[in-house]
């Protein structure tokens, strides 16, 4: 190359003598970046997958070149995420194709101080072996005289990162071997969010979407660095400032949230409910509340029972406490004329359980009847002018009068002249014109309290009508991809898919015994019978027969709490023996991590599987404990396989993100060496330990021999089929047509549905939760991009979104409301509401179930079909006495205990 060519084709050469003087165009090209293209460029094909981190769920595209993931981008048809990624998200391709990733099985015999590797067939055969060995060994028939038909010494973690089709297989095969302890992280990260939104408005989940947060007047965010742990989902807030939403940031530190919010209320950490209290007072002092919907959509107006004690009475406590226990019998925590039923998840002594009653209260029943709060019966008395000194809206007026400006600075450090500011922000937005949002992540969940604050703030949408509306609710933030799956398709020791609660031990218990004990009378909650059947049936198939109550006595019973840190006090007394770690690390991701990597030290065998060699499959080789003497390998009997986990891109099946959304990520290439997916795994780990049992005549092995194992396969691998598994999850008549919706759903044993909130996610045959039409072809709802549960329902308890009459409150806030002509609701969402029911409908005497909800009860799985201004803590003393009445109704009680001392 001469010189004057080189001179020429100098890029500033170029810029200088040419048109693009600036170097914006062409001229600022060398000859070298001109010949570059993008890597996607020559791709062999585009896959759309979701994101594997956060709970936002944003969708990603993976380029696949020569069989190998190339790079990973935002996939800009997303509603959700409209093609961004954050830092995590757009780094997916280094957690996929890392060098940290391992392709081979490892085994650590016992007492051996390296890995050894293993192929895969043989470590599936060993591990299965243990499995039976150890079931018999530890196996339960009953406990106390009460049956159980169980095994302690196997336990599980993991399952918040899983797909849900995967956590649906171990829940399955797991309960059927009489495994009880089965947790994932749910159990420290989300629990809180399910009884306190559950007891609130009768559903554990977020009760709204990320792009609703456009639509808000007022955001506050509180418990979450919005901005820098979501991103993505924080451009919605972003969306709601540019249209002139208020954003308000409380929080101890200063963070990117802040910098980005119109208001920073600095406030100590754990003070959250003084806060939202003086912010309910007032609210209720001033006049602030939304009295039509207070007044028709919440149990304000309901009168309780003479007996119930509050706090500024009895010194700070509620009546019924007792102080050697320390906790409450409130059995005076009533609605007037009202008791509590035994529908309401009461299982104490009286029903035949054994234990101590703080080990009963202990063991994560909240959430068992968060869904729905407790049922009562009776009828109940209302004054609708709320003037009854004993209504709840009073009862919170006297109790919240306390939560005064001048004690909101004095615990939260918020100066009253903020304090007041907050208040003004959010009263003026919020109303028939105009609606506020609550967002929270794990800084509220993660408290001892966190239900607290939770309940704190739906009390306060409640008094201020900004539930069910655009713009409203209350938003909860998961921490991981499908953390709300996990929960919903409970990898859980205390849970059935769709919060249907595992059964207690008893001496004997019929399945009439424990829907009586457990399903409320009033609403959807009415119709548990038929979603525990159906389930029954999608789990033991054709042995699932009216003549043995569809296999309920297959289901291995409670006795206690059995949750991940109960399971590490087994592993220290030496009663569980065998564990596995599916996509979790308690050697340093729990509290108390020595206490985990000890228990561990102290098993006979182990599991983890993962993408890394991560401290839970090492702690025996490098754990802090080794470097101090307290554990040596050469006298550690633990046996130890590692398994290889497949990423995201490399299998298919659903995540459902913070908003209940469920989302299809497609496999993208296969995995590498002996790399599978979790699905792979605990099908085929349930087939062979199948086939090794083909034989028994032990009535303890029918569980596993008659479960519903027969999935499609493909495959070099025979991966099993996840979308088969996705239609079980789906159900089936009686015709085997998939099912339309959770509603027909029957106790008949003519239905086969594995989660029945999930119903409806394989309408018509098609793979709901795979649809992707573009969001700039559709509304802002984007009802037809992926599927939310339940029934594809954006925002829940929408029946608010109109007056009692049916009309919207606004045009400007309208979402669903009554079309006379048409005798339907509809609108921009699928109404939360029976489709045909009108406003002026009202139960006759005899109703029961649904039919027993008027036309103006919006909360359709509660028993009174009203919010809950106060609860009730379920309480295994509580009376029950006989009644005809056609209601039950939730008693009452504050909402929040200013005292040390609150209800369990």
């Amino acid at each position: 190359m001469g010189i004057r060519q080189w001179i020429t084709e100098w890029p500033v050469y170029r810029q200088l003598t040419g048109d693009d003087p600036l170097g914006k165009a062409a001229a600022a090209q060398s000859e070298h970046s001109r010949s570059l293209q993008a890597r996607t460029t020559d791709a062999d094909r585009v896959v759309t997958s979701v994101c594997p981190y956060c709970g936002v769920g944003c969708s990603q595209r993976v380029y696949v070149k020569d069989e190998k993931v190339v790079q990973i981008e935002g996939n800009p048809d997303s509603p959700v995420s409209r093609g961004r990624l954050c830092p995590k998200g757009a780094a997916s391709l280094q957690l996929t194709t890392g060098e940290a990733r391992r392709h081979q099985v490892l085994y650590r015999p016992p007492h051996a101080t390296d890995w050894q590797p293993i192929g895969l067939e043989r470590a599936m055969d060993m591990v299965a072996d243990r499995v039976i060995a150890t079931r018999r060994e530890y196996w339960q028939d009953e406990v106390d005289g009460n049956r159980t038909a169980r095994t302690m010494g196997i336990a599980s973690l993991g399952g918040a990162t899983l797909d849900n089709e995967e956590n649906y297989l171990i829940k399955k095969l797991f309960t059927a071997l009489g495994v009880v302890q089965i947790e994932n992280q749910a159990r420290v990260c989300h629990s809180s969010t399910v009884v306190g939104l559950g007891t609130s408005f009768g559903r554990g989940g977020a009760t709204t979407f990320l792009q609703d947060l456009q639509h808000a007047d007022c955001v506050i965010i509180e418990g979450s660095n919005f901005a820098e742990c979501h991103p993505v989902g924080f451009q919605w807030v972003m969306e709601g400032k540019a249209r002139g939403a208020v954003v308000i940031h409380v929080d101890p530190r200063f963070t990117r949230t802040s910098a980005l919010a119109d208001l920073h209320v600095p406030i100590r950490a754990g003070t959250d409910v003084a806060f939202l209290g003086g912010i309910i007072n007032h609210v209720l002092s001033q006049d602030k509340y939304f009295r039509e919907f207070v007044v028709n959509y919440t149990n304000a107006a309901t009168i309780v029972d003479e007996e119930f004690g509050d706090t500024e009475d009895l010194d700070g406590l509620f009546s019924g406490f007792e102080p050697e226990a320390r906790h409450y019998k409130s059995a005076e925590w009533q609605y007037e004329g009202v008791d509590v039923a035994s529908a309401s998840g009461q299982r104490g002594r009286g029903s035949g359980e054994p234990g101590k009653e703080d080990d009963v209260r202990s063991a994560g029943r909240p959430e068992q009847h968060g869904m729905g709060g407790a049922a009562l019966e009776g009828e109940f008395v209302r004054d609708e002018t709320l003037q009854h000194p004993r209504c709840v809206f009073q009862i919170l007026k006297r109790h919240y009068a306390r939560y005064t400006p001048e004690m909101v600075h004095r615990i939260c450090g918020i100066p009253p002249e903020t304090f007041f500011e907050v208040c003004r922000h959010l009263t003026e937005n919020s109303g028939p014109e105009r609606t506020s949002e609550f967002v929270y992540a794990v800084g509220w969940t993660q408290h001892s309290t966190g239900s607290q604050f939770i309940r704190a703030a739906c009390v306060l949408q409640m008094l201020l009508g900004n539930m069910g509306r655009p713009g409203g609710g209350i938003q909860a933030l998961r921490g991981h991809a499908s953390i709300q799956g996990s929960s919903d398709i409970p990898t859980l020791f205390n849970l059935l898919p769709g919060y249907i609660p595992m059964p207690y031990a008893m001496p004997r218990q019929s399945r009439a015994d424990f829907i009586d004990s457990h399903a409320a009378r009033i609403g959807f909650w009415a119709n548990m019978d038929d979603y525990l059947v159906s389930l029954l049936k999608a789990w033991w198939g054709d042995a699932a027969t009216e003549d043995n109550e569809f296999c309920f006595d297959y289901l291995p019973r409670l006795t206690g709490s059995h949750s991940t840190y109960d399971t590490v006090f087994e592993q220290l007394e030496g009663r569980c023996k065998g564990y596995f770690l599916l996509g979790e690390n308690p050697a340093v991701g729990s509290a108390n991590a020595k206490l985990q990597r000890l228990g561990m030290s102290n098993l006979d065998w182990l599991v983890v599987r993962d993408f890394s060699l991560i401290e839970s499959a090492t702690w025996w080789k490098d754990g802090p404990e080794v470097e101090t003497g307290e554990i040596r390998p050469e006298d550690n009997g633990t046996e130890v396989f590692f398994f290889p986990a497949a990423a995201h891109t490399e299998k298919s099946g659903s995540f459902t993100n913070t908003n209940r959304l469920l989302q299809w990520h497609d496999q993208a290439v296969e995995p590498g060496g002996d790399a599978r997916s979790d699905l792979w795994f605990t099908y085929h780990l349930g087939r062979i330990i199948r086939e090794k049992l083909a034989g028994s005549i032990d009535p303890r092995d029918r569980p596993i021999l008659d479960l519903t194992w027969d999935y499609p396969t493909s495959g070099d691998t025979a991966e099993p089929d996840a979308d088969a598994v996705l239609a079980e999850i789906n159900g089936f008549d009686g015709q085997g047509n998939p099912l339309q919706s959770y509603t027909q759903l029957r106790n008949d044993g003519s239905t086969t549905c594995g989660c029945w909130i999930y119903c409806g996610v394989r309408k018509d045959g098609v793979n709901q939760a795979a649809r992707r039409k573009p969001h700039t072809e559709q509304d802002w709802v984007a009802l037809e991009w992926a599927w939310a549960w339940p029934d594809n329902r954006r925002i829940m308890y929408n029946r608010c979104s109109a007056a009692p009459d049916g009309s919207p409150w606004s045009e400007r806030k309208k979402l669903v409301w009554w079309d006379a002509d048409q005798q339907k609701w509809t609108g921009l969402d699928v109404p939360d509401f029976q489709a045909t029911k009108p406003p002026d409908y009202r139960p006759g005497d005899d109703a029961a179930g649904v039919d027993a909800l008027s036309g103006i009860d919006p909360f359709i799985m509660q028993a009174d079909g009203k919010g809950g201004c106060t609860s009730r803590p379920a309480s295994p003393t509580a009376r029950c006495r006989p009644t005809t009445s056609r209601r039950t109704h939730r008693c009452a009680t504050s909402c929040t205990v200013s005292s040390a001392v609150r209800p369990e």
